[in-house]
Parts: structure tokens; sequence; C-alpha cells
């Protein structure tokens, strides 16, 4: 690794290492049936693959079965990417939801899916070509600290990094369990490190949640990266390149030195 490296590398968990489309899919049909029960349990063709592309529009979980219904509608791709937020409205509303209500119902399907049957819940979860070679890579070869800083539960993302081989300390897995958001998150690993924000490298697939970071003055050395092969779109990458602080991170840089992510 070159001698450019950051104190610290903050590093989202799905999106950014773990491709959990799959699963993200499987939790939306299964809250979808218990919201509008089908006749059939099984999905329409191609439902799911328009679910993977469309993944990156999603920003709560109670519009995952609201994107599965709109699909099932027949909504046209574009205007879903276009105008999420209206389409989203107009189901709610039409079809009488409580966003609440249908998070909730989300939130017990996974729990009951991974009470009864952990380990077909945690097959689900792929991790990007290359990723876990280049953690692996970090943590052997530099003095770099890792932390991953993600929505999803620390221990599951723990034991899906084990299975990997990569062992990282509890402390340093920070996940949905401790309630704050992201840039809180960042303050605080600098603070416990009495580290300067500009050793702190995030990278995240989510360009609203840098864009929060940036708007923290005491945040404003932290390099962003936002990850293009996560659950974003062209539009995003595009909104990245124009973007003075945030950086665009290919999937081909990441196992590679430090000096090659500049």
């Amino acid at each position: 690794m070159a001698a450019i490296a950051p104190t610290i590398l903050a590093l989202d968990f799905d999106g950014v290492l773990c491709d959990g489309l799959l699963e993200y899919f499987q939790t939306s049909w299964g809250t979808y049936c218990q919201i509008w029960n089908p006749p059939s349990h099984t999905p329409p063709d191609n439902v799911a693959a328009q679910f993977y592309r469309l993944r990156p529009v999603i920003e709560t979980g109670w519009e995952m079965p609201v994107l599965v219904r709109a699909l099932v509608l027949g909504v046209p791709e574009a205007k879903i990417v276009q105008d999420w937020s209206t389409v989203a409205k107009e189901i709610v509303a039409s079809e009488k939801l409580d966003p609440a209500e249908s998070g909730k119902k989300l939130d017990s399907f996974r729990d009951e899916w991974i009470n009864k049957d952990l380990d077909s819940w945690l097959e689900l979860h792929r991790f990007y070509p290359g990723v876990i070679e280049g953690v692996g890579k970090i943590l052997s070869e530099t003095p770099t600290q890792v932390f991953i800083v993600t929505t999803k539960e620390g221990r599951f993302v723990k034991q899906l990094l084990q299975q990997q081989g990569i062992q990282l300390p509890e402390e340093r897995i920070i996940g949905k369990e401790c309630k704050r958001p992201k840039y809180q998150t960042l303050r605080q690993i600098l603070e416990v490190l009495s580290c300067q924000a500009a050793g702190l490298w995030f990278v995240e697939d989510r360009l609203k949640t840098l864009q929060l970071v940036q708007q923290h003055p005491d945040l404003q050395d932290v390099r962003l990266y936002l990850a293009d092969w996560g659950y974003n779109t062209e539009a995003h990458h595009q909104s990245a390149s124009n973007d003075q602080r945030i950086r665009l991170l290919s999937l081909a840089q990441f196992p590679q030195d430090f000096s090659v992510w500049s």
C-alpha cells in the first residue's frame, strides 16, 4: 500500500461491501403478500429484476413493499426513477396505507425469518467481487483502522464478515443498534480515537448520506467517497462528479492502493 492512506477507513456495509439485493426482494415480496394478499405468492415474471434495478430509489424500509406494488401495477420504471416520491405517495393514498405500519410489517417479516432460519437469511447476502480481498489487504498491510458504519444490525455484519475470514473487534462494527445518524457516528469515532477529520475516509453508496456529512463544519475535512457499484444511479454519479468534496470510487479501484483512490 502507498504512503497515502487514511488513519481511519469507515465503510458502509450494504451496497459497499455486501450485496443484499436478494434478501431485500424476498423480504419485500413477503411483506407485499401480507399487505395485499395476492392470489399467487409466486412473484410475477421480471418483478424481481425490476426491483433490483430500482433499489436505489428506496430510502426507508416502508417503501420496499410499496415499490413491489408499483411494479405489480405496471408503473413504468422510468417514472419510478424520475419521481419515486410522487409514485409512492400516490400508492399510499389510493390504497390507504400507513407507512409506519408497512415498515413494522417489513421488520416483523424479516425478524421472524431470522428467528426461524438464520442460515437461509444469511445465505442471501453476497459480497461484491474484490471487496473482501481489499479489506483483508488493508487490515494486514496498513496501520489504517477499519470501521463498519451501517444501518444493518452489527451482529449480522460480524457473522457475515467472519464467514469471509474478516475479523473485526465488536467496537469497530457500528450498526443499527446504535440508533444515530452516520455523521454522528463518524464524529464519535474521531473523538474516541483523537483523530483529525482529515484522517478519516468514509465510503458510502447513498449520496444523501454523504451530503448530510457535508452539512457539518466539524466534518468538512473528512474525505468522502461514493461507491459507484452500490445502490445508486447514474444521476447520483453525475452529482458526485460535480461535487468538489465527494469522490466517485469504482469497484476496480477499491482493492488497490489508496493512492489509486484519489
